[in-house]
């Protein structure tokens, strides 16, 4: 019983200073060990006011949602070349990697899928009104491998990206 009582009570003094020594070390050595970071305190600054109209009660994303593709018009030119340029990048960041460089639909993603990805210069895509192509690259194809990009791509940048892929033209016969 005794030797119990013994190994206890070192236990206890080795924990005791093993946590007097920590301690210490988090007072001196001034980064501590995070015990104090902003997410503790999080009410130690006051809160920013909003400035008025930055949560719409009209408008948005639901328009869009909600209106077929026909209704939907873009918010301004896609014929200007500076929107196309636009578009241009923006399909180099977001699409490319499915649809290929050459808008063939041999991109290095899109080859694994099954069937593959549409060729942009196709007849049938070329054939689709705007909104339509807007809202396919927004909220995906039914059935099909398009992914909804609406969280992804904000809407002036997804009527841009409409924008250059219209100017493709046809390239099939």
């Amino acid at each position: 019983m005794k030797r119990i009582f013994l190994a206890g009570t070192v236990l206890g003094m080795v924990g005791l200073t093993a946590y007097i020594v920590l301690t210490l070390y988090d007072l001196r050595f001034s980064p501590g060990r995070m015990w104090e970071t902003p997410s503790v305190r999080p009410y130690e600054h006051r809160m920013p006011v909003m400035p008025a109209g930055m949560v719409p009660f009209s408008g948005g994303e639901a328009l869009y949602r909600d209106r077929t593709g026909e209704q939907l018009a873009a918010p301004f030119d896609l014929s200007d070349p500076e929107t196309v340029a636009a578009g241009a990048h923006g399909y180099a960041l977001f699409c490319a990697q499915c649809h290929g460089k050459f808008h063939d639909g041999n991109g290095t993603v899109g080859q694994s899928f099954a069937p593959l990805p549409a060729p942009l210069r196709s007849r049938r895509v070329q054939a689709l009104a705007p909104g339509t192509i807007f809202k396919e690259i927004s909220y995906g194809i039914p059935g099909g491998r398009q992914p909804p990009l609406a969280t992804t791509i904000p809407v002036p940048q997804r009527w841009q990206i409409v924008a250059y892929v219209q100017s493709l033209g046809v390239s099939e016969p």
